[in-house]
C-alpha cells in the first residue's frame, strides 16, 4: 500500500528537521542553532586574530561544527516516523548529549592526541566505539538509511578483508586500526569533507537563509513574474528564472521547489499546465539551481580541495553548461506553452515597443552603471585609500544602501504572495525591479571578495553575510522613516531583530543534514583510502567497461543516479568521485583522451544531482507533487524527461572541454557560448519533438545530428583530417623544435602502474620557448636514451613539467604525435547550420499551410 504523501509543510519539516517540540525544548533547539552561527561567523571573521582568543586550528573547529551538526541532529529529528514530534524523547536527549561529546572530545583532547598519534588509550578506542554508531544513527534520521547503511558496509569491508572474495580481499584492517583511521585522525569522519562543511558551505546556507529572510526570494519571483508573466506560459517562464536566482544562493533543490513552488506551480496550472508538468517544471528548474555557481550545492567548495583547483576557476568552468541549461529549460517551457497553445495572462497588452525599451534600458542602465560603479571604483579606491580603504568602502557601500533604500522607499512594497489570486493583472516591472535592488548589494560584496580581492569563500562569505546583517537590521525602520510612515509598513528595528534571529536559526537547521552527510561520507571516503578498495574498484569497473571510455561513462553515469537514489548530492558526489573520477581519468589515458579532473569532477556531480528527479525516489519531485497534487511518479518521469539535457552536457564536455573554458579565451568563449546554447536549443527542440511544429520523426533525428555536430564538431573534423601527425619516438626533440610554442605534443608511454603491473597511457606534452629542440626537451626536464630501438627515459628532473605528468625512469616512448595544420574544426558548423536551415524550412512550409486552413474555412 502506497503511503500518504507528504504535505508541502511536512516537506518543509523534513528538510530542516522533522520536529516542531514547543516550550523549553524549542527554546533551546533554537539556541543551539543560533549559537553554530554565531560559532561559524566568529571563525571565519578575523575576530579571533584581532584580539587573540577564540582562535582554533582545522581539527578543532571540525570538532565542534559535527558537535553542533549531531546534537541537533538527534534534537531535531525523530527516530521512526510514529515517534513523537511535539517533544523529544529523554533518550534522543542523551544520545545527542553522547555524540557531541565523542565529537567535541577531538577538541577538548586535541594536545594529548597529538603528542601520540596512532597510540590510542582506552578512552580513545570507547569514545571512537561509541561516535561511530551514533554518528550513523543520525545519518538514518536525517537522511533516510541509504548512506548510513553505505557507510555500514564501508566498515564491515574494512574490518573483513581477508574474508573477502579473491578480487575484493586485502589484508584486513584491526579494530583499533579502524577506529583511529575513521575517528581519531583527519582520514575519516573528521576529513577533508567534514573540513569544507565547516569552512565554506556553513557560510553560503547562512547566507541564502538570511538573503530569504531579507526578503530577496520573494524579490526574485516576483520580479520572474513581472518581467515574464505576460508572456505564453509565463508563470512558468518565471518560475525558470526565479529558480536561477534562488538557486544562486540555495544548494537546495528541495528548498527551492517549496520556497518559488508554492507561488509559481498553482499559477501554472491556472493559465493550463497539467499538474504533473506544472511539478515537473518546478523540479526541473529547481534542481538545476544546485549547478549553478556560487553555491553548487556545497560541491564547489568540495572540487576545490579535491581537484586542487582555486574557487574563481571552478565557477568559471563550471558557469557555461549551468547558464545552457536554464536557458534551453527556458525554451522547453516555451515549446510546451505552444504544444498547449496558452495564451497570455490577462488583458494586458505589450507596451509600445519604444516604451519597452525605455524601460529595459533603464533597468539594464541602472544595474550595469552600480555594478561599473562597484568594480571600477573599489578598484581606484582600494590603492588610494591605503589603511583606510575598508572604512572608505563601508562608507561607499552605506551611501548605495541609503540611495537604493530611498529609491525602494518610492515604490510600493511588495504584495504578499497569494496563489489563490486571480491572474488578471501583473505587477509593473519597473516597480518590482526598483524595490528591492539594495538585495543586490551582498552579492555585489560576495562576488567583489570571491573575484576580485580573490579572498577564500568563507571570508568571502562572511563579507556577504555581514552586509546582509546591516540590512536585516536597519531595511525596516529605514523604509519606514523614508516612507514617513513611522514603521506601520515595514516593521521597526525590533522586528529586523527578529528576522535575523530567525536567519541565523534557519541557516542552522539547514546545515543539518548537510553536515551529518559530509562527516558521514568521510567514513566511506577514510575506508577507501585504508583499504585500497579504490583501486579493486578501478579495476572492476574497467573489466566491466571492457576498456571503452564511452561505457566506463555511462556506467559512472547510472552508479551515480543509484547512489543518488538514497543519498543527498554532497554526499553522493564525495563517494563517487572518490571512487571513480581517477579511474575514468586513468582509463581516458590508455584510450588516448586526456580528461581534465574538472570535467570528470562535474561530469559526477550532474548526475548525482539527477537522482533528485529520477523516480521512484526523487525527493524534488514528491516536493513539487504535493504542491502541486499531482501523481509524484508522473512528475519525476516529466521532470527527468525534460532534463535530459542536463544528462547530455556531461557527456558532452568530458570529450568537448571548450564547453568548460579550459583554455579557452574571451572573444573563442563568447562564440561557443552561443552555439553551444543554440545547439542546447536544438537538442530541446529534438527530444520534445516540437520546433515550428509537431516534428516528423526524421526532423527530430536531423535536429539531433545538428546538435550534436555544433557541440562537438572535432569528431567529424577529425574524421576528415587527423589533427597529429606520427613521429617517430628517436624524432622527439626534432618534432619539439619544429612545432610551435605553447602546442601539445602527444605521447604514448609504456611502463609501470605503482604494482609493477604493465600500463599504458597518453600524456599531452606542453611545448615550452626554446630556440631549438634540445633546449625545449632540456626545460621539460627530460633525458632519453635509444637501446634495442626502442626510445627510453634516461632521466626527469624533480619538480619539471615532465614529472608532473607523471613520467617515469625507464619508460618507454611507444608513439609520438605532432599537431598538424589542418582546417578549423569550426567550420563543420557551417554545414550543420545548413542542415538546420532546411529543417526550418520544412516546417516553416506546414507551419503556413495550416495557418491558411483554418482561415479559408
Amino acid at each position: 500500500m502506497q503511503d500518504k504523501p507528504l504535505s508541502t509543510e511536512e516537506l518543509i519539516a523534513q528538510d530542516v528537521g522533522g520536529r516542531s517540540p514547543a516550550g523549553a525544548m524549542a527554546g533551546i533547539i533554537a539556541g543551539l542553532a543560533l549559537l553554530w552561527s554565531l560559532f561559524q561567523l566568529w571563525i571565519a571573521s578575523p575576530l579571533p586574530f584581532v584580539f587573540g582568543f577564540g582562535v582554533f586550528n582545522d581539527t578543532e573547529t571540525r570538532a565542534i561544527h559535527l558537535a553542533f551538526a549531531l546534537l541537533l541532529a538527534f534534537l531535531a529529528y525523530p527516530a521512526f516516523r510514529r515517534s513523537p514530534r511535539d517533544r523529544v524523547p529523554l533518550a534522543d536527549i542523551a544520545l545527542g548529549l553522547a555524540a557531541a561529546a565523542c565529537a567535541a572530545y577531538l577538541f577538548v583532547a586535541y594536545e594529548q592526541l597529538a603528542q601520540r598519534p596512532g597510540n590510542l588509550t582506552t578512552l580513545d578506542l570507547v569514545t571512537a566505539c561509541i561516535g561511530i554508531p551514533l554518528l550513523l544513527e543520525a545519518a538514518r534520521r536525517a537522511l533516510g538509511p541509504a548512506l548510513a547503511v553505505i557507510a555500514l558496509a564501508f566498515l564491515a569491508y574494512s574490518v573483513a578483508g581477508p574474508w573477502m572474495p579473491a578480487l575484493l580481499a586485502h589484508r584486513g584492517v584491526s579494530f583499533s586500526a579502524l577506529a583511529n583511521h575513521q575517528w581519531i585522525t583527519t582520514e575519516g569522519v573528521f576529513g577533508i569533507a567534514l573540513g569544507v562543511s565547516t569552512s565554506f558551505v556553513f557560510l553560503f546556507v547562512l547566507f541564502g537563509a538570511l538573503l530569504e529572510r531579507a526578503g530577496a526570494g520573494h524579490y526574485f519571483i516576483q520580479l520572474a513574474f513581472s518581467l515574464l508573466g505576460h508572456l505564453r506560459g509565463g508563470p512558468a517562464k518565471a518560475a525558470v528564472v526565479s529558480s536561477a536566482l534562488t538557486g544562486v544562493i540555495s544548494g537546495s533543490s528541495i528548498a527551492n521547489v517549496v520556497t518559488t513552488g508554492t507561488f509559481t506551480i498553482p499559477m501554472m496550472k491556472k493559465v493550463g499546465f497539467s499538474k504533473e508538468k506544472a511539478g515537473a517544471v518546478e523540479v526541473a528548474s529547481s534542481v538545476n539551481g544546485q549547478i549553478m555557481p556560487p553555491v553548487m550545492g556545497a560541491a564547489a567548495f568540495l572540487m576545490v580541495e579535491y581537484v586542487g583547483m582555486p574557487y574563481v576557476e571552478i565557477i568559471k568552468h563550471a558557469f557555461l553548461p549551468a547558464a545552457i541549461s536554464y536557458i534551453a529549460l527556458f525554451y522547453i517551457v516555451h515549446l510546451e506553452a505552444l504544444k498547449l497553445g496558452l495564451q497570455p495572462i490577462g488583458a494586458r497588452q505589450p507596451k509600445p515597443w519604444l516604451r519597452r525599451l525605455t524601460g529595459f534600458a533603464f533597468g539594464a542602465a541602472l544595474i550595469s552603471g552600480l555594478s561599473l560603479a562597484v568594480y571600477y571604483g573599489l578598484g581606484w579606491l582600494k590603492p588610494a585609500l591605503g589603511d583606510y580603504a575598508l572604512p572608505g568602502i563601508g562608507a561607499l557601500l552605506a551611501v548605495a544602501y541609503l540611495g537604493l533604500l530611498k529609491i525602494a522607499a518610492s515604490h510600493p512594497p511588495l504584495p504578499a504572495e497569494d496563489p489563490d489570486k486571480p491572474l488578471d493583472a501583473l505587477p509593473e516591472t519597473r516597480a518590482v525591479l526598483l524595490s528591492g535592488l539594495h538585495f543586490l548589494l551582498p552579492v555585489v560584496v560576495l562576488v567583489w571578495c570571491l573575484m576580485i580581492e580573490r579572498l577564500s569563500p568563507g571570508l568571502s562569505a562572511f563579507w556577504g553575510t555581514m552586509m546582509l546583517v546591516v540590512i536585516l537590521l536597519t531595511q525596516r525602520p529605514l523604509l519606514g522613516w523614508l516612507r514617513g510612515d513611522g514603521g506601520e509598513t515595514h516593521g521597526s528595528f525590533i522586528d529586523g531583530c527578529v528576522d535575523l534571529r530567525e536567519g541565523l536559526i534557519a541557516g542552522a537547521r539547514n546545515m543539518i543534514g548537510i553536515g551529518i552527510a559530509t562527516a558521514t561520507a568521510g567514513i566511506i571516503v577514510g575506508a577507501v583510502s585504508q583499504t585500497g578498495v579504490g583501486l579493486v574498484l578501478a579495476d572492476l569497473v574497467e573489466f566491466l567497461s571492457m576498456g571503452n571510455l564511452l561505457l566506463m561513462l555511462a556506467l559512472t553515469a547510472v552508479f551515480s543516479l543509484i547512489l543518488g537514489m538514497g543519498l543527498p548530492t554532497t554526499a553522493n558526489y564525495i563517494v563517487v568521485s572518490s571512487l571513480l573520477a581517477p579511474v575514468i581519468v586513468a582509463l581516458g589515458q590508455q584510450n588516448g583522451l586526456i580528461v581534465p579532473l574538472i570535467a570528470v569532477h562535474l561530469f559526477v556531480f550532474y548526475f548525482g544531482i539527477m537522482a533528485d528527479v529520477t523516480p521512484p525516489v526523487g525527493l524534488a519531485s514528491f516536493a513539487a507533487a504535493a504542491v502541486s497534487k499531482g501523481d509524484p511518479i508522473k512528475t519525476g518521469l516529466v521532470a527527468f524527461f525534460y532534463s535530459l539535457r542536463t544528462a547530455a552536457l556531461p557527456f558532452l564536455f568530458i570529450f568537448n572541454t571548450d564547453l568548460l573554458l579550459i583554455d579557452v579565451g574571451f572573444a573563442h568563449g563568447v562564440l561557443i557560448f552561443v552555439v553551444a546554447t543554440v545547439a542546447m536549443l536544438i537538442f530541446a527542440a529534438a527530444t520534445q519533438g516540437f520546433f515550428l511544429v509537431k516534428s516528423r520523426w526524421y526532423e527530430s533525428l536531423l535536429l539531433l545530428l545538428i546538435a550534436f555536430s555544433l557541440f562537438r564538431p572535432g569528431f567529424w573534423m577529425d574524421m576528415l583530417h587527423d589533427p597529429y601527425r606520427a613521429v617517430p619516438p628517436a624524432e622527439l626533440a626534432r618534432a619539439l623544435g619544429e612545432v610551435e610554442a605553447d602546442s601539445n605534443l602527444r605521447l604514448r608511454i609504456q611502463g609501470e602502474d605503482a604494482l609493477g603491473d604493465p600500463r599504458t597511457f597518453t600524456v599531452l606534452l606542453p611545448v615550452p620557448a626554446g630556440a631549438t629542440g634540445e633546449e625545449r626537451l632540456g626545460k621539460l626536464g627530460l633525458q632519453l636514451y635509444e637501446q634495442d630501438g626502442k626510445t627510453l627515459i634516461d632521466n626527469v628532473a624533480f619538480g619539471s613539467p615532465a614529472a608532473d605528468l607523471g613520467l617515469e625512469f625507464d619508460q618507454q616512448i611507444l608513439d609520438v604525435r605532432a599537431p598538424t595544420a589542418r582546417w578549423p574544426k569550426e567550420l563543420i558548423w557551417l554545414p550543420a547550420f545548413a542542415l538546420f536551415g532546411l529543417v526550418w524550412l520544412l516546417q516553416d512550409r506546414r507551419r503556413r499551410a495550416a495557418a491558411v486552413l483554418p482561415a479559408r474555412s
